[in-house]
């Protein structure tokens, strides 16, 4: 049975930078981005990395990786998680997360699990939910 932990994050730097076209849509960008998670996942700082294909100046795709070093319900370690979503035109950002396997370190080793967040515009503190496995 898995366990399941929750809290909340915050962007704490975002730099994104169109590829391509500037004014065409379909348009391609990436985004480096640091987060920092608080409640069952404790991680200052997280490194991820997005590719965003805006399909109007308001809607789009994307997906990204992010690594997370810090504590999950108090077990120390890092991990890696491929993250895949969708912003619409009110700026609701919907993304569904799932851990790559083997990416576990320390107290973390063997880590598996999947978790989900939904992002209104212009919130600050993003809940998130996750449910893990340990060996």
């Amino acid at each position: 049975m898995p366990k399941q932990t929750d809290g909340h994050f915050a962007y704490a730097d975002w730099e994104e930078e169109a590829r391509g076209a500037h004014d065409t849509y379909p348009r391609l960008a990436h985004a480096s981005v640091s987060n920092s998670f608080s409640g069952g996942v404790e991680a200052a700082k997280t490194s991820c990395e997005y590719v965003i294909v805006y399909v109007t100046e308001t809607t789009g795709t994307f997906t990204g990786m992010e690594s997370l070093t810090g504590t999950l319900d108090g077990r120390a370690g890092t991990f890696v998680v491929e993250e895949r979503g969708s912003f619409d035109e009110e700026g609701t950002v919907r993304c569904a997360f799932e851990v790559v396997p083997g990416s576990g370190t320390g107290a973390l080793t063997g880590l598996r699990g999947k978790g989900t967040f939904t992002a209104p515009r212009g919130e600050r503190s993003i809940p998130y939910t996750f449910a893990y496995r340990l060996p």
